[in-house]
Order: structure tokens, then sequence, then C-alpha cells
């Protein structure tokens, strides 16, 4: 790929400006990307676009990771640097501490449950996602590698109740598949594994009270999950669910602290995950949210087994319940903002239930609820970066007929009403594929709809979770392109819309929002004006072949196997890479050099094919960075590239913002 945006060509433009009158200076002043980007196609940018834009790259987040098991105090993840760290927090609205110190970034810990004395937690190295298990020792800040430190993945711990071991999975044995091991973390060398296994889906959830049976989960698809009981001793498994032949997926599963049960979310005979309790004597499933028509999202039971907390998704919004388990009873919670809820962790009093809220007036920050009285309490304030949250817009659910006449629905961002005529319009398809666009805080993307008047739209198309296992289904195998044309029936609703010009959309999405941005690209480029695609697929074949081993069955499961014939033939024949030559309009492709899951030979390629059609191809690449941009400086540069292409290609100005 070609390098580099030119630096001979930028310091031949920085000479000019020595000589240059001082008042012009500041003008032509331009970034000098660091050494970690690789840069094709992309023209150099103005230096003043940094402060131009500064105060919506400023915002920060906090997610809650653990409770101290002693006092009370939270440990959660935040930044203030260039990358996510673990930070303490002592009170309520207290100083925030910071815990870990690395180049790269720390997500999520959890203390050493009976004293507190150390941290767990696991990092990569550049978006590696090749995940390892460090001991943070709180007492003189010394941190000790447990893992074997190579090219495997090790997570998905689970603490006993003694507080003495923790189980994980890991990829260790061979690159693809995920073993159970368990480990004392204050002694690396007790490390062993428990059972060796065939699948990247494993993981360990639970212990049983008496610590003697471990609870596991094998995901073969996003609708299908087998639960096991394990005996970590022998490593001798059974099967616990499904034992009647029908498949179901499993979410959040728990033992109930007497130990007969698990309680566990299921669309077992449903569309939607419910909330259970599987009796280990019956072999029955009681239901306890039948009467809610949404996912359960997720649950966390309490130390002394009286309460469970959960959340359900309910169009998008996320809605907090507790439940009483002696009498089945359970009563929403008054009190907390609308948005997005999780990370729900009890603490050891039984009393206090902490968890992690956000919105799109506000990022994510750790709030917690007495169960005894009520009350909710915030624990963190994350700052904005100079945006007014009452400034920032708040989306409208929409919803449109596609070429079938399925209903497809999604989130529409209006600009400020100053911005008068019709307002060109960014299409953001998510992940996934089984993801869902939700309200959430928006963080740079309120740029485009504060300063430059663009409205945002957030499709949820077939595929999409939050609406039923059977909706997941819609775009599965030879159904894919099916997605696609919702994205064309949504073209088509823009149209009809008197407020947005048709004639000035661009499409973006990440990862399989990539693909589709791909896709859409080489369907509709008579329809848009330009696309961005981050870390997206251009072949599905290309694709399968080099993911990293350990995702490889799950993804066949989900967009077909590739070493079926019809099913290689229909990606040949669906693949944007094979019709790139119908894009025509300008193309903006992000990528990360160390990306596992989508390489960055499928951006690479896709580059080096649309080039051949003579239109504009930006192509950025961060050589420290995985499945999409973590590093500050990275995602800054990232942004400024993008309201540069922004503005040139969909709102026809030049890169200073001005119109040429």
């Amino acid at each position: 790929m070609g390098s580099k945006l030119s630096r001979p060509a930028i310091l031949a433009a920085l000479t000019a400006l020595a000589v240059a009158p001082l008042e012009a200076q500041d003008a032509a002043a331009v970034m000098i990307p660091a050494d970690n980007l690789v840069i094709d196609g992309v023209p150099p940018l103005p230096a003043r676009l940094s402060g131009d834009v500064r105060r919506y790259t400023e915002s920060r987040s906090a997610v809650l990771s653990d409770w101290h098991p002693t006092r009370r105090e939270i440990l959660l993840s935040t930044r203030f640097g260039n990358t996510v760290q673990l930070h303490g927090v002592k009170t309520p609205g207290g100083d925030r501490t910071q815990l870990t110190f690395f180049e790269e970034p720390v997500g999520g810990g959890s203390y050493e449950p009976r004293t507190g004395k150390y941290i767990v937690f696991a990092r990569d190295v550049g978006g590696n996602e090749f995940n390892q298990l460090f001991r943070l020792d709180l007492a003189d800040g010394a941190i000790t590698l447990l893992t074997d430190g190579g090219r495997s993945q090790n997570g998905g711990i689970a603490w006993n109740n003694a507080g003495d071991r923790l189980a994980y999975g890991s990829t260790r044995r061979n690159g693809a598949d995920r073993d159970l091991y368990v480990m004392d973390p204050a002694n690396p060398a007790s490390d062993r594994m428990v059972l060796q296994l065939s699948g990247g889906g494993w993981g360990v959830v639970d212990w049983s009270p008496d610590d003697k049976k471990l609870l596991a989960t094998e995901s073969i698809s996003i609708t299908q999950t087998n639960l096991w009981l394990v005996d970590p001793t022998t490593g001798e498994r059974t099967l616990l669910a499904p034992e009647t032949g029908d498949t179901a997926a499993y979410g959040t599963v728990r033992f109930s602290r007497d130990g007969k049960g698990v309680y566990l979310t299921s669309d077992q005979g449903n569309e939607f995950l419910r909330l259970g309790y599987l009796d280990f004597a019956t072999k029955r499933t009681t239901w306890l949210s039948g009467d809610i028509p949404w996912d359960v999202e997720g649950f966390a039971l309490s130390r002394d087994g009286r309460r469970l907390a959960f959340t359900t998704n309910e169009a998008g919004i996320s809605k907090l319940h507790i439940l009483d388990t002696k009498t089945g009873r359970h009563h929403p919670v008054q009190g907390v903002p609308v948005g997005t809820i999780g990370s729900l962790r009890w603490h050891n009093n039984n009393r206090d239930l902490g968890f992690t809220a956000g919105s799109a007036s506000a990022p994510g920050d750790v709030y917690s609820l007495d169960a005894s009285t009520g009350k909710v309490t915030r624990w963190t304030e994350s700052e904005l970066g100079g945006l007014v949250a009452a400034n920032l817009a708040e989306p409208s659910l929409i919803s449109w007929s596609s070429f079938d006449g399925m209903e497809i629905t999604g989130f529409y961002y209006r600009p400020p009403a100053r911005f008068t005529g019709k307002r060109p319009v960014i299409i953001n398809i998510h992940g996934g594929p089984e993801g869902q666009s939700r309200p959430g805080f928006l963080g740079r993307t309120n740029y485009f709809l504060n300063e430059q008047g663009i409205a945002v739209i957030y499709p949820n198309v077939r595929g999409s979770t939050g609406f039923g296992k059977t909706f997941v289904k819609l775009d599965n195998g030879l159904k894919r392109m099916d997605s696609v044309k919702d994205i064309g029936a949504l073209l088509d609703w823009i149209a009809k819309q008197p407020e947005l010009d048709a004639s000035r959309v661009m499409v973006t999405g990440g990862s399989y929002g990539g693909f589709m941005t791909l896709a859409v690209a080489t369907t509709y480029n008579d329809r848009i004006a330009c696309s961005l695609d981050v870390v997206g697929i251009s072949n599905f074949n290309t694709f399968l072949k080099n993911t990293e081993s350990y995702r490889r069955d799950l993804r066949r499961v989900e967009y077909g196997d590739e070493r079926d014939s019809t099913m290689a033939a229909f990606f040949e024949a669906t693949a944007p890479l094979n019709n790139a030559r119908n894009i025509t309009k300008p193309l903006f492709v992000v990528q990360g050099g160390n990306d596992p899951r989508v390489p960055h030979t499928e951006a690479e390629q896709m580059v080096a094919r649309v080039k051949q059609n003579g239109s504009p191809v930006w192509y950025l690449m961060a050589n420290d960075e995985g499945h999409g941009f973590r590093k500050k400086n990275n995602v800054d540069f990232q942004f400024y590239a993008t309201v540069t292409f922004v503005r040139q290609f969909l709102l026809g100005e030049g890169p200073s913002g001005t119109t040429p």
C-alpha cells in the first residue's frame, strides 16, 4: 500500500511556510502524521482543524469493573491520557486514582474477592486481541504476567467462592480451540488445564456454591448455545441444556446460591431472551420475566441470593428491574438515566448494585442503587470536553418498508433548526452483524450534527439483535444481500423526506458495517455521494480464510461456509471486491494493522481495486491498532481525516471548510 501522505511533499510545504508571510502561516500549516500511520491518498490536513473540532474530541466515559470486596469503593476503566486504564474511586463523586499506566488500553479488571489485595486484568498489544492475564499487587504496584505471554487469547475469568482460584479460557494449545484452565493468581505456577475442547466458542461463567462444579457455555452461533457442568478436578463434563434436542440461545447464566439450579436468560420456546430458573432436580425451567415482551440483556445475582437485578432492551432503551428470588416478583427501578445500562455488579453487602449508564446526551458513567431504599447515586461525572448536554440531539425512532414489505427501523438524529434547506445525510450501519444501533452517546459524531448540519441515521437492518431470533436469522447465508436491500429502501425513504437531500448521502460503518458500506457502495453507487469503510470485509472467501482460527467456525455459522462450493460461488458473486468496478464515488478506508478479525488484507485488496476506477480513494492504517482504533491520538487523526473527507465529498467544500 502506498505510504505515507508523501512526507517530502509535507516538508516542502513546511519550507514554503518558513518564507511565507506570518499571517498566512497558520492557515497554511499542515499536520505531520505519526510514524505509526500508513496513509495513501489522504491530502495534507490543515493543522488548525484540530483546534476547530477539539471540543468534540475531549469527552470521556467511565465503565464499572468491580466493587472492592470489603469496602464501599469501586474499580472502573476510563481515559485521562492516550488510552483507557484502570482507576479506583473511594466515594461517590470522589477523585479517580489511576492504577495502571500502559501505552496499551486496559479495559477492565477484577479484585481478588477476599481482601482485594490485588487485581487481575487482561491486556493485549497493538489491538491484536491476544489478551494476557496480569496480576496487579496494590501494596507495591508490582505487575506479574499470569499466562503464557504469546499469541494466545486468555480471558473470561470467573472467581471461585473461596476466592483463591479463578477459571478462564485460553487458546494457547493450538490457537484455534479454547480450553478451560484453573489458576491461583497468587501462584501462577498453579495454572493447569481442566478441560481440552474443540472450538473457539467456549467460556467459563460461574462456580457452584461449593466450588465443586464449573458452569461453562459453548457458543455455536448467536441463536444456539449449549450449557455444561464441568468438574474442575477431573474435567468431566455433563450437558445441562438443551436436553430436548431443540436449539436455543443462552445469555447470562449463574448458579443459584443454594446450588440447586441456575438462573439464565434464553430464547428457548420464545422469540426473545427471557429470564428463567432451571431446576436441576426437575430439569424444568420456570420463566420469571414472561410478562416483558423484550430481550432480557443480562442480570446479576446478589451474594446472598435474595435479589436479582436485570435489564431489558426495550426498543433500544435499557430498563432496570429488581427481582425478589423468594417471591419471583420484580419491579422497575425509578430514577435511572434514560439510555443504555450495563456492567451490573452487586457489592458483597447485598444492598448496593453498581452499574454503568449512558445516553445520547451523556457518555457512560457509574451509578449505584441502594436496593433497600431505591436511592440512585452517581459515582462519576465524566467530562463532555466542552460540549453542552442540552445542545446534543436526541434521536427519533423511524421505520420504513423494505423490498419485501418488512418493516425496518432506525434512529434518526436531526441537526439543529438553524440549519435550513435540505440537509445532507450520513447513514451509519452497525457491526456484528448480530448487533444493534441504540441511542447512546455519539461523541465526535455530534460535530457533523451541530457544526455541519448533517442528519445522521443509524439503521437496524435485518440480522440485528433486539427484534427477536427470527429477525436475527433473516440475513444468514444466501440471504446476505437482503440486508443491503434494506439500505436501498432507506435511500428511498430519505428521498421522500422534505428536509433531507437525497443527492448528498454518505454511508459508513465498521466491521460488518464496513462490509455493508462497501456492498452499498457497489450496489447503489449512483444514489450516494461517498462512503467510509472502517475495518470492513471485502470478500467473505478471503475473510474466512484469513481471520483468526479461533473465530472461523463461529463466523461460518453466520456468514456461510466457504468450503461449500455453492456458498463460495455466492461469496464471489456478491463480494464488494469483485463488484468494485461499480464504485465511482469517493471511498475512504480505515484499517488496523493488527486486526485479528478482519485482517488488513481485506482493506488493501479493496483499495487497490477501486483505485483502478480513477475515482478518489483514501486509505488510513494504524500499525499499532486492531479491530478499530482505541488510542486517542489515532482516533483523533482518523476524525480529522473524516471531517476533511466529509467536507470535500459530502458537503462540496474545500479541505479548510470553505467552498472552493
